[in-house]
Protein backbone atom coordinates (compact mmCIF):
# COMPACT_ATOMS: atom_id res chain seq x y z
CA UNK A 1 0.00 0.00 0.00
CA UNK A 2 0.95 3.18 -0.96
CA UNK A 3 1.13 5.03 2.91
CA UNK A 4 1.90 8.72 1.73
CA UNK A 5 -0.96 11.07 0.76
CA UNK A 6 -1.66 8.38 -1.35
CA UNK A 7 -3.43 5.77 0.57
CA UNK A 8 -4.93 8.17 3.41
CA UNK A 9 -2.75 9.60 3.26
CA UNK A 10 18.58 15.62 8.80
CA UNK A 11 26.63 14.66 11.61
CA UNK A 12 27.35 18.28 9.36
CA UNK A 13 27.20 18.03 5.97
CA UNK A 14 30.39 19.82 4.62
CA UNK A 15 29.17 20.42 1.38
CA UNK A 16 25.94 21.59 -0.46
CA UNK A 17 24.92 21.10 -4.49
CA UNK A 18 24.13 24.59 -4.04
CA UNK A 19 27.12 26.77 -3.23
CA UNK A 20 26.36 28.00 0.07
CA UNK A 21 29.19 29.54 2.87
CA UNK A 22 29.57 28.57 5.73
CA UNK A 23 28.68 32.34 7.00
CA UNK A 24 26.34 34.18 4.65
CA UNK A 25 27.33 37.41 4.38
CA UNK A 26 24.21 40.65 4.04
CA UNK A 27 24.46 42.16 0.54
CA UNK A 28 22.76 45.01 -0.74
CA UNK A 29 22.51 46.71 2.73
CA UNK A 30 20.89 43.96 4.74
CA UNK A 31 21.21 44.03 8.11
CA UNK A 32 21.47 40.12 8.62
CA UNK A 33 24.26 38.28 9.21
CA UNK A 34 23.73 34.25 9.12
CA UNK A 35 25.81 31.40 10.20
CA UNK A 36 25.24 27.97 9.15
CA UNK A 37 24.40 25.38 12.30
CA UNK A 38 23.53 23.11 9.75
CA UNK A 39 22.93 21.96 6.41
CA UNK A 40 21.18 19.42 4.00
CA UNK A 41 22.67 19.39 0.27
CA UNK A 42 20.46 20.60 -2.12
CA UNK A 43 20.40 20.98 -6.02
CA UNK A 44 20.79 24.96 -7.82
CA UNK A 45 18.12 26.69 -7.16
CA UNK A 46 14.90 27.01 -10.44
CA UNK A 47 13.15 29.82 -11.27
CA UNK A 48 9.30 29.38 -11.49
CA UNK A 49 8.74 32.64 -13.05
CA UNK A 50 5.23 33.55 -14.06
CA UNK A 51 3.48 30.28 -13.33
CA UNK A 52 1.69 28.74 -10.24
CA UNK A 53 4.23 25.43 -9.92
CA UNK A 54 5.89 26.24 -6.56
CA UNK A 55 3.85 22.75 -5.16
CA UNK A 56 5.90 21.30 -8.14
CA UNK A 57 9.21 23.04 -7.79
CA UNK A 58 8.90 22.49 -4.37
CA UNK A 59 8.57 19.30 -3.82
CA UNK A 60 10.84 18.22 -6.78
CA UNK A 61 13.85 20.09 -5.07
CA UNK A 62 13.19 18.24 -2.49
CA UNK A 63 12.79 14.67 -4.23
CA UNK A 64 16.10 15.66 -5.20
CA UNK A 65 18.09 16.39 -1.73
CA UNK A 66 16.91 12.52 -1.48
CA UNK A 67 18.67 11.36 -4.43
CA UNK A 68 21.66 13.57 -3.29
CA UNK A 69 20.95 11.42 0.35
CA UNK A 70 20.15 8.57 -0.98
CA UNK A 71 23.02 7.88 -4.28
CA UNK A 72 24.83 11.20 -4.00
CA UNK A 73 23.70 11.76 -7.83
CA UNK A 74 22.78 15.68 -8.94
CA UNK A 75 19.99 15.62 -10.83
CA UNK A 76 17.37 18.08 -12.46
CA UNK A 77 14.01 16.49 -12.72
CA UNK A 78 11.18 17.93 -14.85
CA UNK A 79 8.47 20.23 -13.76
CA UNK A 80 6.71 19.50 -16.36
CA UNK A 81 6.38 16.41 -16.40
CA UNK A 82 4.94 16.24 -13.16
CA UNK A 83 2.34 19.38 -14.09
CA UNK A 84 1.31 17.84 -17.21
CA UNK A 85 0.19 14.78 -15.18
CA UNK A 86 -1.44 16.84 -13.08
CA UNK A 87 -3.40 18.43 -15.05
CA UNK A 88 -4.59 15.25 -16.24
CA UNK A 89 -5.67 13.69 -13.55
CA UNK A 90 -7.54 17.14 -12.01
CA UNK A 91 -8.86 17.17 -15.03
CA UNK A 92 -10.34 13.45 -15.10
CA UNK A 93 -11.91 14.40 -11.74
CA UNK A 94 -13.23 17.63 -12.12
CA UNK A 95 -15.60 16.26 -14.55
CA UNK A 96 -16.38 13.45 -12.30
CA UNK A 97 -17.69 15.81 -9.53
CA UNK A 98 -19.34 18.39 -12.46
CA UNK A 99 -16.78 20.54 -11.87
CA UNK A 100 -17.54 20.90 -8.20
CA UNK A 101 -13.54 20.67 -7.39
CA UNK A 102 -10.94 23.56 -7.29
CA UNK A 103 -9.34 24.11 -10.48
CA UNK A 104 -6.18 25.89 -10.99
CA UNK A 105 -2.09 26.10 -11.82
CA UNK A 106 -2.08 25.64 -7.58
CA UNK A 107 -1.51 22.17 -6.26
CA UNK A 108 -0.27 20.26 -3.01
CA UNK A 109 3.45 18.26 -2.22
CA UNK A 110 1.31 15.13 -2.70
CA UNK A 111 -0.08 15.65 -6.35
CA UNK A 112 3.67 15.27 -6.92
CA UNK A 113 4.18 11.98 -5.55
CA UNK A 114 1.35 10.75 -6.82
CA UNK A 115 2.23 11.44 -10.34
CA UNK A 116 6.22 10.02 -9.58
CA UNK A 117 4.11 6.66 -8.40
CA UNK A 118 1.39 6.24 -11.20
CA UNK A 119 3.47 7.77 -13.85
CA UNK A 120 7.33 7.75 -12.93
CA UNK A 121 10.04 11.03 -13.22
CA UNK A 122 12.23 11.82 -16.06
CA UNK A 123 15.37 14.62 -16.21
CA UNK A 124 14.80 18.30 -17.37
CA UNK A 125 16.66 17.08 -20.32
CA UNK A 126 13.81 14.87 -21.41
CA UNK A 127 11.01 16.92 -21.22
CA UNK A 128 11.83 20.68 -20.72
CA UNK A 129 8.49 21.53 -20.70
CA UNK A 130 8.50 25.13 -23.01
CA UNK A 131 6.78 24.33 -25.74
CA UNK A 132 5.03 27.77 -26.18
CA UNK A 133 7.45 30.56 -27.19
CA UNK A 134 9.20 32.39 -23.71
CA UNK A 135 12.83 31.02 -22.24
CA UNK A 136 11.11 30.78 -18.58
CA UNK A 137 7.53 29.27 -17.67
CA UNK A 138 4.73 31.52 -18.52
CA UNK A 139 1.55 29.92 -17.99
CA UNK A 140 -1.54 32.17 -17.63
CA UNK A 141 -3.11 31.28 -21.18
CA UNK A 142 -2.18 27.65 -20.80
CA UNK A 143 -3.85 28.06 -17.18
CA UNK A 144 -7.11 29.84 -18.57
CA UNK A 145 -7.50 27.41 -21.49
CA UNK A 146 -7.66 24.56 -19.44
CA UNK A 147 -9.92 25.75 -17.11
CA UNK A 148 -12.40 26.57 -20.52
CA UNK A 149 -12.09 23.42 -21.73
CA UNK A 150 -13.16 21.37 -18.73
CA UNK A 151 -15.64 24.02 -17.67
CA UNK A 152 -17.64 23.38 -21.18
CA UNK A 153 -16.95 19.44 -20.53
CA UNK A 154 -18.32 19.57 -17.21
CA UNK A 155 -21.57 21.61 -18.11
CA UNK A 156 -22.10 19.23 -21.44
CA UNK A 157 -25.98 19.22 -21.37
CA UNK A 158 -25.75 16.00 -23.36
CA UNK A 159 -24.77 14.44 -20.30
CA UNK A 160 -23.16 11.67 -21.96
CA UNK A 161 -19.23 12.16 -22.34
CA UNK A 162 -17.75 11.47 -25.80
CA UNK A 163 -14.79 9.23 -26.37
CA UNK A 164 -13.20 12.50 -27.66
CA UNK A 165 -12.53 15.28 -24.29
CA UNK A 166 -9.55 13.46 -22.52
CA UNK A 167 -8.05 13.12 -25.86
CA UNK A 168 -8.47 16.58 -26.72
CA UNK A 169 -7.47 17.89 -23.41
CA UNK A 170 -3.93 16.10 -23.37
CA UNK A 171 -3.50 17.77 -27.26
CA UNK A 172 -3.46 21.09 -25.22
CA UNK A 173 -1.28 20.03 -22.52
CA UNK A 174 1.02 18.36 -25.32
CA UNK A 175 0.95 21.65 -27.75
CA UNK A 176 2.03 24.19 -24.58
CA UNK A 177 4.50 21.06 -22.88
CA UNK A 178 5.64 18.88 -25.54
CA UNK A 179 5.03 15.09 -25.44
CA UNK A 180 5.36 12.94 -22.83
CA UNK A 181 8.95 10.76 -23.62
CA UNK A 182 7.81 6.98 -23.83
CA UNK A 183 11.72 6.41 -23.65
CA UNK A 184 14.74 8.65 -22.99
CA UNK A 185 18.63 8.08 -22.81
CA UNK A 186 20.39 9.37 -19.47
CA UNK A 187 24.42 8.42 -18.68
CA UNK A 188 24.34 6.04 -21.56
CA UNK A 189 21.46 3.58 -20.19
CA UNK A 190 17.64 3.76 -22.03
CA UNK A 191 14.88 4.54 -19.69
CA UNK A 192 11.05 4.81 -19.60
CA UNK A 193 9.70 6.99 -16.77
CA UNK A 194 8.92 4.33 -14.52
CA UNK A 195 12.12 2.65 -14.73
CA UNK A 196 13.77 5.88 -14.07
CA UNK A 197 11.69 6.27 -11.26
CA UNK A 198 12.56 2.66 -9.76
CA UNK A 199 16.48 3.61 -10.83
CA UNK A 200 16.62 6.19 -8.71
CA UNK A 201 15.07 4.37 -5.60
CA UNK A 202 12.34 6.83 -5.26
CA UNK A 203 9.64 5.21 -2.68
CA UNK A 204 6.50 7.23 -2.05
CA UNK A 205 5.45 5.17 0.75
CA UNK A 206 7.95 6.68 2.93
CA UNK A 207 7.13 9.96 2.96
CA UNK A 208 5.36 11.89 5.40
CA UNK A 209 2.59 14.84 5.13
CA UNK A 210 2.47 16.56 8.79
CA UNK A 211 0.10 19.24 10.25
CA UNK A 212 -0.78 20.86 13.07
CA UNK A 213 -3.92 22.39 14.22
CA UNK A 214 -6.99 21.99 16.81
CA UNK A 215 -10.22 21.63 14.63
CA UNK A 216 -9.13 17.67 14.60
CA UNK A 217 -7.56 15.29 16.91
CA UNK A 218 -3.98 15.40 17.34
CA UNK A 219 -2.43 11.91 16.52
CA UNK A 220 -5.34 11.38 13.51
CA UNK A 221 -5.31 12.34 9.72
CA UNK A 222 -7.12 14.67 8.16
CA UNK A 223 -7.30 16.01 4.35
CA UNK A 224 -6.21 19.78 5.44
CA UNK A 225 -8.98 21.93 4.36
CA UNK A 226 -7.72 24.45 1.24
CA UNK A 227 -8.55 24.43 -2.08
CA UNK A 228 -5.47 23.48 -3.95
CA UNK A 229 -5.60 19.91 -2.61
CA UNK A 230 -7.53 18.79 -4.67
CA UNK A 231 -7.48 15.37 -4.13
CA UNK A 232 -8.07 15.43 -0.66
CA UNK A 233 -4.96 14.09 0.31
CA UNK A 234 -4.64 13.69 4.54
CA UNK A 235 -2.46 14.77 6.65
CA UNK A 236 -0.69 13.59 10.29
CA UNK A 237 -1.75 15.80 12.89
CA UNK A 238 0.97 17.02 15.66
CA UNK A 239 1.18 19.50 18.08
CA UNK A 240 2.94 22.33 17.05
CA UNK A 241 5.57 21.41 19.49
CA UNK A 242 6.05 18.38 18.40
CA UNK A 243 5.59 19.27 14.46
CA UNK A 244 8.78 21.66 15.51
CA UNK A 245 10.46 19.14 16.69
CA UNK A 246 10.26 16.84 13.83
CA UNK A 247 11.73 19.61 11.99
CA UNK A 248 14.68 20.34 13.70
CA UNK A 249 15.22 16.31 14.06
CA UNK A 250 15.16 16.13 10.38
CA UNK A 251 18.11 18.59 9.89
CA UNK A 252 19.87 17.30 12.47
CA UNK A 253 19.46 13.60 10.78
CA UNK A 254 20.42 14.91 7.26
CA UNK A 255 16.95 14.75 5.68
CA UNK A 256 15.55 18.00 4.18
CA UNK A 257 11.74 19.32 4.47
CA UNK A 258 9.36 20.50 1.60
CA UNK A 259 7.74 23.29 3.84
CA UNK A 260 3.97 24.61 2.54
CA UNK A 261 3.49 28.68 4.40
CA UNK A 262 1.63 31.24 4.11
CA UNK A 263 3.64 34.35 2.80
CA UNK A 264 1.44 36.90 2.32
CA UNK A 265 2.88 38.28 5.57
CA UNK A 266 4.25 41.36 6.55
CA UNK A 267 7.18 39.28 7.92
CA UNK A 268 8.13 37.74 4.67
CA UNK A 269 10.38 39.70 3.00
CA UNK A 270 11.59 40.23 -0.48
CA UNK A 271 14.90 40.68 0.61
CA UNK A 272 14.58 36.61 1.66
CA UNK A 273 14.15 37.38 5.71
CA UNK A 274 10.61 35.70 7.30
CA UNK A 275 9.71 36.80 10.84
CA UNK A 276 7.09 37.40 12.58
CA UNK A 277 7.28 41.62 13.75
CA UNK A 278 5.74 42.24 17.30
CA UNK A 279 3.01 44.83 15.28
CA UNK A 280 -0.37 43.90 14.20
CA UNK A 281 0.06 45.43 10.33
CA UNK A 282 -0.98 42.94 7.51
CA UNK A 283 0.12 44.34 3.88
CA UNK A 284 -1.78 43.86 0.68
CA UNK A 285 -0.51 41.63 -1.57
CA UNK A 286 2.40 39.82 -10.02
CA UNK A 287 5.87 36.79 -11.21
CA UNK A 288 5.09 34.68 -8.55
CA UNK A 289 7.24 36.85 -6.24
CA UNK A 290 5.60 39.88 -6.34
CA UNK A 291 2.28 38.77 -5.99
CA UNK A 292 3.60 37.84 -2.48
CA UNK A 293 5.71 40.04 -1.75
CA UNK A 294 5.19 43.17 -3.72
CA UNK A 295 7.16 44.89 -6.81
CA UNK A 296 8.64 47.58 -4.23
CA UNK A 297 9.97 44.83 -1.68
CA UNK A 298 12.17 42.86 -4.38
CA UNK A 299 14.91 44.50 -3.66
CA UNK A 300 14.08 46.09 0.18
CA UNK A 301 16.32 45.91 2.91
CA UNK A 302 15.91 43.48 5.53
CA UNK A 303 14.24 44.41 8.60
CA UNK A 304 16.55 45.60 11.67
CA UNK A 305 17.35 42.19 13.07
CA UNK A 306 17.07 43.42 17.17
CA UNK A 307 12.98 43.67 16.24
CA UNK A 308 10.82 41.70 18.70
CA UNK A 309 9.37 39.24 17.67
CA UNK A 310 5.53 37.62 18.34
CA UNK A 311 5.39 34.39 20.59
CA UNK A 312 3.44 32.18 19.34
CA UNK A 313 1.01 29.52 20.38
CA UNK A 314 -1.17 27.19 19.41
CA UNK A 315 -4.20 29.31 19.30
CA UNK A 316 -2.68 31.22 17.35
CA UNK A 317 -1.92 29.10 14.66
CA UNK A 318 -5.49 28.21 14.95
CA UNK A 319 -7.12 31.39 14.94
CA UNK A 320 -5.16 32.47 11.74
CA UNK A 321 -6.56 29.75 9.85
CA UNK A 322 -9.96 29.20 11.05
CA UNK A 323 -10.08 33.24 9.91
CA UNK A 324 -8.63 32.57 6.48
CA UNK A 325 -5.51 34.77 7.19
CA UNK A 326 -3.26 31.55 6.92
CA UNK A 327 -3.45 29.99 3.78
CA UNK A 328 -1.99 28.16 1.32
CA UNK A 329 0.28 30.61 -0.39
CA UNK A 330 3.23 28.89 -1.56
CA UNK A 331 5.62 25.99 -1.74
CA UNK A 332 9.34 26.05 -0.47
CA UNK A 333 12.03 23.56 0.30
CA UNK A 334 14.24 23.61 4.10
CA UNK A 335 17.21 22.44 3.97
CA UNK A 336 19.30 23.54 7.31
CA UNK A 337 19.18 25.73 10.57
CA UNK A 338 21.46 28.92 10.66
CA UNK A 339 21.47 31.71 13.39
CA UNK A 340 21.97 35.35 13.08
CA UNK A 341 24.47 37.46 14.74
CA UNK A 342 22.12 38.07 17.74
CA UNK A 343 22.06 34.01 18.08
CA UNK A 344 18.48 33.33 16.78
CA UNK A 345 18.08 30.60 14.84
CA UNK A 346 16.51 30.60 10.98
CA UNK A 347 15.37 27.82 8.86
CA UNK A 348 17.62 27.50 5.29
CA UNK A 349 14.86 28.19 2.83
CA UNK A 350 15.83 26.99 -1.19
CA UNK A 351 12.83 29.10 -2.68
CA UNK A 352 11.74 29.00 -6.66
CA UNK A 353 12.06 32.01 -7.57
CA UNK A 354 15.85 32.49 -9.21
CA UNK A 355 18.27 34.58 -7.73
CA UNK A 356 15.31 36.57 -5.96
CA UNK A 357 16.51 38.49 -2.72
CA UNK A 358 19.92 39.44 -0.65
CA UNK A 359 20.91 35.74 -0.75
CA UNK A 360 21.01 34.25 -3.94
CA UNK A 361 17.13 32.95 -3.62
CA UNK A 362 17.49 31.50 -0.30
CA UNK A 363 15.04 32.90 2.24
CA UNK A 364 15.80 32.59 5.90
CA UNK A 365 12.62 31.88 8.04
CA UNK A 366 12.78 32.62 12.10
CA UNK A 367 11.40 29.87 14.34
CA UNK A 368 8.54 32.49 15.11
CA UNK A 369 7.47 32.63 11.68
CA UNK A 370 7.65 29.01 10.85
CA UNK A 371 5.63 27.81 13.96
CA UNK A 372 3.16 30.61 12.93
CA UNK A 373 2.61 30.06 9.42
CA UNK A 374 3.72 26.43 8.38
CA UNK A 375 0.75 24.76 6.57
CA UNK A 376 2.33 21.46 6.14
CA UNK A 377 5.36 19.71 5.68
CA UNK A 378 6.31 16.30 3.59
CA UNK A 379 9.57 14.65 5.29
CA UNK A 380 10.84 11.24 5.21
CA UNK A 381 9.73 8.38 7.72
CA UNK A 382 12.83 8.56 9.27
CA UNK A 383 13.64 11.76 9.99
CA UNK A 384 10.35 11.73 12.51
CA UNK A 385 11.64 10.89 16.27
CA UNK A 386 10.42 7.19 17.23
CA UNK A 387 8.45 8.82 19.75
CA UNK A 388 6.73 10.84 17.39
CA UNK A 389 6.38 8.11 15.29
CA UNK A 390 4.57 5.24 17.50
CA UNK A 391 2.19 8.02 18.59
CA UNK A 392 0.97 8.24 14.59
CA UNK A 393 1.33 4.46 14.32
CA UNK A 394 4.32 4.57 11.39
CA UNK A 395 6.24 2.09 11.19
Amino acid sequence: MKRFLLATSFALVATCAFAQDSSEKPQNGAEYEFTVIKEVPVTSVKDQYRSGTCWCFSALSFVESEILRTKGDTLDLSEMFVVGKSYHDRAVKYVRVDGALGFSAGSSFGDVFHVISDYGIVPQSAMPGMNYGTEKPEQSELDAVLLAYVEAIAKNPNRKLTTAWLNGYDGIISAYLGEYPQTFEYEGQTYTPESFRDYLGINTADYINLTSFTHHPFYTQFPIEVRDNWRWDTAYNLPIDEFMEVMYNAIDKGYSIAWGSDVSERGFKGSGIATVPDVDIRPGAGSDQERWVGKEESGEKAENTTGAEKKITQEMRQVEFDNKLTTDDHGMHIFGIAQDQNGNRFFMVKNSWGDAGNYQGIWYASDAFVRYKTLNIVVHKDAIPKDIRKKLGIK
